[in-house]
């Protein structure tokens, strides 16, 4: 059993864990006091040397990424802090910056030192006014002791940070999105070249990373980065929030290293929810491929997940039992897909649109005999021609879905409905076929998929 790693949750439980002296006390800032006293260049070479990738989904390396800022030209640059969490089942980021905001106001002033940035942005979700309030009550606590402000701690370091409120666009979890927002624009992704990194906010050199990540860097800076590749595998070292939801006994955050299986966050949150046996999970977020009972085992890292056929993404576990029809659950996240596309290209404005009423033609019995193969069909003209990754993600649950249970969708043909509906199961049982772990329980779809 792999225990838990308490690193961002370590004073959660604390009583006023939000405020700076409760952070001090578990020894915030002490990884501030320690950046300030390094070249910038030397923090950059410890995040790099950390191994820390990027917690938002992609799992870029996060070092990296930073240096890939251009040589100071002496004219502003900034890092924005990409806190508008969208994505369906993940729920990491606004738990900890309402728990322990000071986490990530200390690893922006960290990482906005390193790159030599002066302002720096937190762009929140708007519907989180509780959030909101508090990361403006966190800054001005960090500035009424001189962390932020002019010549903090007396290094001759100036930052100013900006909390920005979204307008609830999921379409602006899309770093180029974020940022035509962030100047006032319609949140729509921007062509790329050229990267942020190059021509982000207001067309300046713009670090853009999420929340965990941030707030992981001053346990790196403070405790080294030898520290921080202690925990985690080989490729995917470090510490991770999993958001275990679903049908779980006890969901909730679980703080571990990389490379934990859901077997044992399932032990860790008592196992599911009435005994009953797991049907199929996410382990990204809905945007992400989906697994089974048969992939308890695959390690929650970068490239374990990777090479089972999925994504690790935003490590949003949602958990299935057997009373879910896996038709009706990714209809509803198409639906959601559908809502949230900004429009701005043609496969995931009409490809969403036409997703969601096949899925709904076949969960309401009313599809055809092709409808199965033209979900897979529409899927293949959608992936890899949309402008940006929501059009992608959105035909990741549908494949895989198909993928492990088209004996299901056949179901609903067959049987004019949803054979989870108790009137129709009445008439038209439906029993799931069974198959050997790690085989395919049908053949080739349209396009290939299997």
């Amino acid at each position: 059993m792999t225990d838990l790693l308490p690193v961002l949750t370590d004073t959660w439980d604390a009583p006023r864990s939000w405020r700076l002296s409760t952070y001090e006390k578990h020894g915030g800032y002490d990884g501030l006091k320690a950046a300030l006293k390094m070249p910038p260049g030397d923090v950059v070479q410890a995040v790099k040397d950390s191994g820390l990738r990027g917690r938002g989904g992609a799992g870029f390396p996060s070092g990296m990424k930073w240096g890939f800022l251009p040589p100071d030209d002496g004219k502003p640059r900034y890092l924005v802090v990409n806190a508008d969490e969208s994505e369906p089942g993940t729920c990491k980021d606004i738990p900890l910056m309402l728990a322990s905001p000071q986490h990530l106001i200390e690893g922006v002033i960290i990482t906005s030192y390193a790159i030599g940035s002066k302002h720096a942005f937190i762009y929140v979700r708007g519907e989180v006014l509780h959030v909101y309030r508090r990361l403006l009550e966190a800054v001005a606590e960090a500035r009424r002791v001189g962390y932020l402000g002019t010549d903090i701690l007396g290094s001759g370091f100036d930052l100013e940070i900006t909390v920005h409120a979204g307008a609830g666009a999921y379409i602006c979890g899309e770093e180029t999105a974020l940022l035509d927002s962030l100047e006032g624009l319609r949140g729509q992704p921007r062509l790329k070249p050229p990267f942020p990194a190059v021509a982000g906010l207001y067309a300046r050199p713009t670090v853009v990373n999420n929340v965990e990540t941030i707030a992981s860097v001053p346990g790196i800076i403070a405790q080294g980065a030898d520290w921080f590749k202690g925990m985690g595998t080989e490729r995917s070292t470090g510490h991770g929030l999993f958001s275990l939801s679903g049908h779980v006994t006890t969901p909730g955050q679980y703080e571990a290293p990389l490379g934990i299986t859901l077997r044992e966050l399932l032990d860790l949150g008592g196992g599911m929810r009435g005994g009953r046996p797991l049907k199929f999970w996410t382990p990204g977020g809905s945007s992400t491929p989906l697994f089974t009972a048969e992939h308890l085992d695959t390690p929650l890292d970068y490239e374990s997940v990777g090479a089972a056929g999925s994504m690790l993404g935003t490590r949003a576990l949602q958990i299935f039992d057997d009373t879910v029809c896996v038709v009706r659950s990714v209809s509803r996240w198409t639906e959601f897909y559908a809502h949230e596309s900004c429009g701005k290209c043609t496969p995931c404005r009409e490809g969403t649109y036409w997703l969601k009423q096949i899925l709904r033609r076949i969960e309401d019995g009313a599809a055809g005999s092709g409808d199965i193969d033209l979900l897979l069909d529409l899927c293949d003209n959608i992936l890899g021609r949309s402008f940006c990754a929501l059009g992608d993600g959105a035909t990741a649950p549908i494949t895989s879905s198909i993928q492990f249970f088209r004996d299901e969708y056949q179901a609903h043909l067959d049987g004019h409905g949803c054979p989870f509906d108790p009137a129709a199961s009445a008439l038209f049982p439906y029993t799931p076929r069974t198959r050997t772990p790690g085989t395919a329980l049908v053949g080739a779809g349209a396009g290939g998929h299997r």
